[in-house]
């Protein structure tokens, strides 16, 4: 099951980094739960892809995933945490950005979707 859970993370980040709303809206369900460091928030689909849509200057890589822990909760409900290391395309100058992130996932009518993610930005260490 972690393999299965690790692979749609890496799926939403490649389309996050891709700028593919089409992927990461099939990968969510809405409305969803955003925690950060913006705040705790339910987003409907309308919002999501406002959001989404205003990021556009921001085009993030992935450059790393590590410290992976998943746990199959119920038959359809996963969670997972890790720590990603994002480094923002453009910004050569800029240190990458470090976070631990948490999702949770659940299978609705055969197909997993995320209905919670967070994002705590690590300290330098």
């Amino acid at each position: 099951m972690e393999t299965q859970i690790i692979e749609l993370e890496k799926k939403y980040w490649q389309g996050m980094e891709n700028h593919d709303y089409e992927t990461v809206k099939k990968l969510t369900r809405f409305p969803c739960i955003i925690a950060g460091k913006n705040g705790v928030e339910s987003v409907d689909e309308a919002s999501f892809k406002k959001m989404f849509e205003s990021g556009d200057g921001d085009k993030i890589k992935v450059l790393n995933i590590s410290d992976v822990e998943s746990q199959l909760i119920a038959e359809n409900t996963a969670i997972i945490a890790y720590a990603i290391e994002l480094g923002i395309a453009d910004e050569k100058q800029k240190a990458p950005m470090k976070c631990a992130c948490t999702s949770t996932w659940i299978n609705e009518n055969n197909n997993w979707v995320c209905v919670l993610h967070t994002e705590a930005e690590l300290t330098q260490q």
